[in-house]
């Protein structure tokens, strides 16, 4: 029974709270309340995620209905996964058409609809060749297993020392090889023993990443990073660092692998982060808004030289390069470039950080800083003005006010809306920011109860180094 309390603090407070969302004729639910849904999934359901607590019934662009017919606007896009809007039409008439028609063949037989979408995904990033699969950690774990085969076939790095160099506070999915990566100690206490052969440095620090290549650039297979640091915090690289990688990784003959599953597809404003610098990595990997938000989809980008390493019965799954993935890829992609999503992700993206930057003006002792590329943004927060309120309450407020957005780490807010959201949207929600600090946040402040003492601030269990706020 103690372990219900904190979800009936939960439930009570979602039956109590007033939304400020609008209740839409027709769209509220008969089937079962937030309330009831949420029980159920802390029942039924593994206890690894710390939603917001509201039900998404129906989407539509970037507004979101619960079961009761609240309205709210989506400042997160499932971290992405939705950057041309929930249900858009276009996608889900290829799903749709495709769902009636054929949806799987695996890969031991051919399918009139992946060849399609590997031309089309390969000539639009200009890439020879592509490796599809599902979800965009199996998409890491692919690059991963290619570097290593093209480092013991191509580079010849001696037998089982081949290396891979990632960044301190990357985030590259949940499975056992991406961990294995993490500075998250919650992601990787109570995993291990890790995978070895994976070697950190610092995210920017164009000096370290050249000292370990020159100390250990004989056996480093690739180099695996985000261009965007999304789970960091939205940690943007200084000005030349990628072209600083790009000529790094050529010099000694390291693959650069850039992690584009959240950054990429036009949600910092470009096609790919990447194409901020105009560098071009030897293996990209894609996922997230491939799928359009209607179904994973996920996808491994490299030339020929480095992707025929990988031959028959060495990698693989079920689902991928599945007719009705394939399908829906191709639509997903195919709406990015009609509606002109990266620009449009550019400009409001610029709207979006000017009125934040006002916010802060007027909050400088909370707001630390703002920072992002495209609609792919986080507001940091000062910890000492939040204690002992945390950045998750202050989503908890955004929700009252009809704004959906999730925390990344105690004192940072990520907002990354759909790329299609409009500017009356985008200046809704620039302005319920706003008001949460000038009227919920002084209230937490005084009200929440204050720990017998602040929790000591962790250090990470492989590099001793303290982890963000």
């Amino acid at each position: 029974m103690a372990s219900r309390v904190p979800l009936q603090l939960v439930l009570n407070r979602i039956k109590s709270l007033r939304c400020f969302g609008t209740v839409t004729e027709g769209i509220a639910s008969s089937t079962a309340s937030s309330r009831h849904l949420i029980g159920l999934e802390h029942d039924y359901s593994a206890h690894n995620y710390h939603p917001v607590p509201v039900v998404f019934s129906h989407g539509k662009g970037s507004t979101i209905w619960d079961p009761e017919g609240n309205k709210y606007l989506d400042f997160l896009a499932a971290y992405s996964a939705v950057n041309q809007g929930h249900c858009h039409p276009k996608i889900m008439k290829a799903l749709i058409e495709q769902a009636q028609t054929l949806t799987l063949s695996s890969r031991a037989f051919y399918n009139d609809k992946f060849p399609v979408f590997a031309e089309y995904l390969t000539k639009l990033f200009g890439y020879d060749m592509v490796l599809p699969m599902n979800t965009g950690a199996e998409g890491v774990e692919t690059a991963l297993k290619l570097a290593r085969k093209w480092g013991y076939e191509k580079k010849r790095i001696p037998k089982d020392q081949a290396i891979i160099v990632s960044c301190c506070g990357c985030f590259h999915g949940r499975t056992m090889g991406a961990i294995s990566m993490s500075c998250d100690n919650d992601a990787t206490r109570g995993f291990w023993p890790l995978l070895p052969g994976q070697l950190k440095v610092d995210f920017g620090d164009e000096a370290a990443l050249k000292k370990v290549f020159e100390e250990k650039g004989e056996h480093i297979a690739g180099f695996l990073f985000e261009p965007i640091q999304g789970e960091a915090g939205v940690i943007i690289p200084p000005d030349g660092y990628l072209k600083a990688v790009r000529e790094l990784c050529s010099k000694h003959n390291i693959l650069m692998i850039a992690d584009e599953i959240q950054s990429g597809i036009a949600r910092s404003g470009r096609m790919l982060a990447c194409d901020w610098e105009g560098v071009r990595p030897d293996v990209v990997i894609l996922g997230k808004a491939l799928g359009g938000g209607v179904i994973p989809v996920s996808a491994v980008l490299a030339d020929k030289d480095v992707m025929l390493c990988i031959q028959p019965g060495e990698h693989g799954s079920t689902f991928r390069g599945n007719p009705l993935a394939s399908a829906v890829g191709i639509a997903s992609l195919q709406v990015i470039q009609d509606e002109k999503l990266a620009e449009r992700s550019a400009e409001m993206g610029e709207e979006l950080r000017q009125l934040l930057t006002k916010t802060q003006q007027r909050f400088p002792e909370i707001v630390m800083e703002i920072r992002g590329k495209g609609l792919f943004n986080a507001v940091e927060l000062t910890s000492k003005s939040l204690f002992p309120a945390t950045a998750y309450d202050l989503c908890i407020k955004l929700k009252e006010r009809g704004i959906l957005a999730k925390p990344t780490h105690n004192a940072t807010i990520r907002l990354t809306p759909p790329l299609s959201i409009s500017l009356d949207e985008i200046r809704e929600g620039a302005k319920a920011f706003h008001d949460v600090l000038e009227h919920d946040l002084p209230k937490l402040v005084k009200e929440k109860p204050k720990p017998a003492s602040p929790k000591a601030r962790d250090t990470c269990d492989r590099c001793g180094r303290e982890l963000y706020g």
